[in-house]
């Protein structure tokens, strides 16, 4: 069995260890680093004449698409070693194109994704997630996502308990090896008085969530895992975890989910038509479980070490096993 892993050259361990456990399983694991397309790795899509057959190459080795049994769609970083030094006008349209053949050639894989860009880009959008896991009965904060300084202002007097500001889909800004890493920061009064720079991006705000523990959800096919860690322990992990995600990495734990909650997320999960999910959730001191978001291609890594979840044997179990995905 072959299994395709899209992914990109600085990807972390978790390529590597989802690898050993296809070897285990008797699968073949292939990895196509993408920002190796097109300057190293050669991808020739034939039709129309039957002798022929589409194929990817990277040195001396090759092999046919039509050979391939699953995929795990993991990262993409296509044409980032097409050279800076190409004009610019040219650069970009390189780039786009290539894009387009490697989308293409994934769009044509008649196989098992998990999951396949098409679903990871609608599942990827945040209202649509909030707006399905209200519906299921999933607790979710009040939420606003606007350009609009007089709907920011009303907002905050709807949130008694303060509110926080949060990008919809960018983490990081910045150009170049120039980024800034943007993250989930409380609102002050005073910044109620200078929203001037909505008129250039939205964003989302959160009423403020009084937090026990912050959960991870890691769903893999029809296996569920969930991981725990008290971030109020550390002053600049309150308001977002990341901040100090190194010095947490060993307090996750494993958390067992009530069932009923459980359950939602996995109706979520189908409505989404995904087998990856990565799932954050605040357990609150009154005991309620509030959903904050979904990232279908999240990370999990840190996650094997210090809670010891196996998410790389549920992986490779998925990809290469039909009894472990999600029948919808």
């Amino acid at each position: 069995m072959n299994v395709l892993i899209i992914t990109k050259s600085d990807d972390n361990e978790s390529v590597e260890t989802v690898s050993r456990a296809l070897v285990e399983r008797g699968a073949r694991p292939i990895r196509f680093d993408t920002d190796r397309f097109p300057t190293d790795v050669r991808l020739a899509l034939r039709y129309g004449d039957p002798r022929l057959t589409s194929s990817l190459a990277s040195g001396g080795d090759a092999i046919d698409l039509g050979e391939i049994d699953s995929v795990w769609y993991r990262r993409v970083d296509v044409g980032a070693r097409i050279p800076t030094n190409v004009e610019k006008s040219m650069r970009g349209p390189c780039i786009a194109e290539s894009r387009a053949t490697v989308f293409g050639m994934i769009a044509c894989l008649d196989v098992f994704q998990m999951n396949s860009p098409g679903r990871v880009r609608v599942a990827d959008q945040k209202p649509l997630q909030l707006r399905l896991a209200e519906h299921l009965g999933l607790v979710v904060p009040k939420t606003l996502i606007t350009n609009d300084p007089e709907r920011v202002r009303e907002f905050a007097r709807g949130c008694p308990n303060g509110f926080v500001a949060k990008m919809l889909s960018s983490f990081a800004i910045g150009e170049g090896d120039e980024e800034r890493v943007v993250f989930t920061n409380r609102v002050k009064p005073e910044d109620l008085d200078d929203l001037d720079g909505l008129r250039l991006s939205p964003m989302t705000f959160q009423e403020e969530i009084a937090k026990k523990l912050e959960i991870r959800v890691t769903i893999v096919g029809d296996r569920c895992f969930a991981a725990a860690v008290d971030s109020q322990a550390l002053d600049r992990a309150q308001i977002d975890w990341r901040r100090e995600g190194s010095a947490l990495v060993d307090a996750w734990k494993p958390y067992v989910l009530p069932p009923d909650v459980e359950s939602r997320l996995g109706r979520l999960m189908d409505r989404l038509r995904l087998d990856y999910g990565a799932i954050d959730l605040i357990l609150t001191p009154d005991g309620r479980h509030v959903f904050l978001e979904i990232n279908p291609a999240g990370e999990f890594f840190w996650l094997e070490g210090g809670a010891g979840l196996p998410l790389s044997a549920a992986i490779a179990d998925t990809l290469v096993d039909p009894s472990h995905r999600r029948r919808r």
